[in-house]
């Protein structure tokens, strides 16, 4: 019912979370999606935008995908549906509200081929011995990547569980006025990595698609 009221009008609920403030679950025209008070989370302009990065990729069927920030999990089905994807999917989200909301809102749960942990995504890299085909980065607190994912520890970490020729999508910030912090870490991981920038992407975000050197 709600589904089909909200052609006519919204129906939002306010989720509080201690990580990540009020988050809000919106029902509009036909569709449910996950803001937090400032962002998309999930399920709107967000899939678009790293639906958009994942076509810049070759992605395989069986590759293994590291998910640095599940939100309400809205990518999980492009890459099951639009791209093919098959394989395992590893899913990291620091804020266990927004893993209930994922499964009870939006049924994204842990099965064999969908793993989903709850750790800060900079600790789960230190201590992963894992290697990914694939790497996806979209870890925000409301509109800001925290500081702590531009810097070099994470990325001298992050950097051996990504296999050589393995490919990477960094969703790097929101409506960016200057490129210092994104100039700083193409340099970090340069010997290591290729990366191209997309600015603008869906009209705010920026992009770093990236893959590693053989």
């Amino acid at each position: 019912m709600k589904r089909l009221l909200s052609y006519l009008w919204p129906f939002t609920k306010e989720v509080p979370s201690q990580i990540n403030g009020t988050l809000e679950l919106t029902w509009m025209n036909g569709k449910k999606v996950l803001d937090s008070q400032n962002a998309n989370y999930s399920y709107g302009s967000l899939q678009k935008l790293l639906s958009y990065g994942l076509s810049l990729l070759d992605i395989s069927a069986n590759s293994n995908i590291l998910l640095l920030g599940l939100g309400g999990g809205s990518i999980i089905a492009p890459l099951r549906n639009t791209f093919g994807h098959q394989g395992k999917i590893t899913a990291v989200e620091i804020d266990k509200v927004i893993i209930e909301i994922a499964k009870n809102e939006f049924n994204i749960t842990s099965n064999h081929n969908l793993e989903i942990i709850c750790e800060d995504a900079f600790f789960y890299v230190d201590h992963c011995v894992s290697q990914f085909e694939i790497i996806i980065i979209d870890i925000f607190i409301d509109n800001q990547v925290p500081k702590k994912f531009y810097e070099n520890q994470f990325w001298k970490n992050l950097i051996p569980l990504l296999k050589p020729g393995g490919q990477i999508v960094f969703n790097a910030g929101i409506n960016l006025k200057e490129n210092i912090k994104i100039e700083s870490l193409i340099s970090i991981v340069k010997p290591d990595i290729e990366f191209s920038q997309h600015d603008q992407v869906q009209g705010t975000n920026t992009l770093l698609i990236g893959k590693k050197k053989l």
